[in-house]
């Protein structure tokens, strides 16, 4: 079958029965979005070791991209808090330019996933290792603010490791600024408290505006300038920069190869949640594999002018339904809106104090925690899924991401296979009498000679040992296997029938097969199986199995 491209924008979609309306709705909404985007973009932007406009950039770029080219009406494109993690990783090991190389190789990734039709397979993630790694980036996320809320004196650099990072604060706990820690506490609750008073302003927005100027006003009037803000750390370049390219090689590209597939699996992972969330609230239906798309072209052109990985935002897309955007222009204005503040307002930002940074993050962290759900795992969910999620949290606070993820998804898999092969089994039927009769639920009666095996559950390899367990009896002519249960089968469980075939025939004892299913018996056909048993050996039931078991003993 011919394979077709799955590609359909929504936005072209929306724009045949476009009206003033629709537009005065997207077009407030989109920049109700781009305020709330505001300071999220430049927290996550400083978060993960680059400049605060190079946060708004991918805001604007990525933003912009997603809404042209994604599968969802009402998807917000930008930075994240979950990347923050794995971009200051990156940036360590690899620089920025590493950084750039890995985003744009992550966004191939995710142009091939769209392209090949594999957005469902971002659904073969467990839950588990998804609120493991989320909470553990929270975490992580936590961490990493603690010098700056508390205004710890540091010199040098922090430790990249959770333990030696920690291990550094309460070392110098003793320097906190408590300036520094009230501008920060005070921002904490204005985030908190602002929803309480008004919705439609973003609490981080309004403890940016409100404490930058208190911490104005104390440096000029009362002389307190130990408050360190981001034009002390950052110089802002309010424009968005020409396109520039990057020399890589093969070595970087293997170096760079699984930072750059987490980046893909997270951006795929948080894109398609946030347009699950976005269609649960709308009434719509996202278009995962054109979304994938957009995301991968978003995070190849974003790098080229210095930003950081794109994806769907979960929470400013929520803004965007609640604020009336309907279609994809409410993103694209979102991306305009952000556009003019880097132009006009940004030069300002230099005043911003790092503590209500650091604020804004403690917030985003407590909110990505998901401490209830975990708890809730914790305490209701199997024990092997209570495995899974404590180690990715635990790896990917210790570790990294790419660690977590990967053992993550290795020790699901074990885990799965394990639980799979317990539920495969090959059960005989009980004989009350060794020497003359056996009876099933039916209590039918049956000779000697004829031995019944009942196997249910998939047949795979991990399970294939419930074929090597059936036992031939001596006085046995005939073996029945009754495979109705019998969903699905793999090459390794083919093998192990083959040699079970085999070791019967050299005893002079026939198989015969009873309601093979569509699946099996395709494999069994293919692999030759059915001409080694006999095709005559095959019945559509017990009932005429049972008869043909009689005909081969007369």
């Amino acid at each position: 079958m011919k394979h077709t491209i799955d590609f359909q924008p929504k936005l072209f979609t929306a724009l045949k029965n476009y009206d003033r309306r629709k537009f005065t709705a997207d077009l407030m909404a989109g920049i109700i979005v781009g305020i709330v985007a505001l300071p999220l973009a430049i927290a996550f932007g400083i978060a993960s070791g680059v400049s605060p406009e190079k946060g708004l950039i991918t805001a604007i770029l990525g933003g912009f991209i997603v809404s042209f080219l994604g599968g969802s009406n009402v998807q917000i494109g930008g930075p994240t808090g979950a990347f923050i993690v794995i971009v200051a990783g990156i940036i360590s090991q690899y620089g920025i330019e590493g950084l750039a190389i890995a985003t744009v190789m992550a966004g191939i990734i995710l142009v091939l996933l769209g392209l090949f039709k594999l957005g469902v397979v971002i659904k073969f993630i467990p839950y588990p290792i998804i609120v493991g790694f989320t909470a553990g980036i929270a975490l992580t996320i936590f961490s990493t603010q603690i010098k700056d809320l508390f205004g710890l004196r540091i010199d040098g650099a922090v430790p990249e490791d959770f333990i030696g990072k920690w291990a550094v604060y309460f070392q110098h706990f003793d320097t906190t600024n408590l300036w520094a820690l009230g501008i920060g506490l005070v921002s904490i609750l204005i985030i908190l408290l602002t929803p309480k008073v008004s919705r439609k302003i973003p609490g981080s927005l309004a403890a940016i505006i409100l404490v930058t100027v208190a911490s104005y006003l104390l440096k000029r009037y009362c002389g307190i300038d130990t408050i360190e803000t981001i034009g002390d750390r950052y110089s802002i370049n309010p424009a968005i920069p020409a396109p520039a390219g990057f020399s890589f090689n093969l070595e970087t590209i293997r170096g760079l190869l699984p930072p750059a597939f987490t980046i893909a699996m997270l951006g795929a992972i948080e894109s398609l949640l946030s347009a699950t969330v976005a269609d649960g609230v709308t009434g719509d239906r996202h278009n995962s594999n054109t979304e994938l798309i957009a995301q991968g072209a978003a995070n190849i052109v974003t790098p080229l002018f210095g930003g950081i990985p794109a994806t769907g935002a979960i929470a400013r897309t929520a803004a965007n339904i609640k604020n009336g955007g309907r279609t994809p222009v409410a993103g694209m204005v979102h991306s305009i809106t952000l556009v003019i503040v880097l132009v006009v307002l940004m030069p300002y930002a230099g005043m911003i104090p790092m503590p209500t940074i650091a604020a804004i993050l403690f917030v985003v962290a407590y909110n990505m925690c998901q401490w209830r759900t975990f708890l809730q795992l914790v305490k209701t969910a199997p024990k092997s899924d209570i495995l899974v999620l404590v180690v990715t949290f635990v790896l990917t606070v210790l570790f990294d991401l790419v660690v977590a993820i990967e053992i993550g998804m290795i020790l699901a898999c074990l885990l799965f296979i394990k639980r799979m092969s317990e539920e495969t089994k090959a059960e005989s039927w009980v004989y009350t009498d060794d020497d003359t009769v056996a009876v099933n639920e039916n209590l039918r009666k049956l000779p000697a000679e004829i031995r019944v095996y009942e196997v249910s559950g998939p047949l795979f390899f991990g399970a294939s040992d419930a074929i090597e367990h059936i036992v031939v009896e001596e006085s046995a002519k005939c073996l029945v296997l009754r495979m109705r249960a019998v969903p699905a089968l793999d090459s390794t469980a083919m093998n192990a029938l083959t040699a079970l075939t085999k070791t019967c025939e050299s005893k002079g004892v026939t198989i015969v097969f009873s309601h093979v299913n569509e699946q099996p018996m395709k494999v069994m056909k293919k692999a030759g199986f059915v001409a080694l048993a006999g095709e005559e050996n095959f019945c559509p039931n017990i009932t005429a199995a049972l008869e043909r078991a009689e005909e081969i003993i007369k």
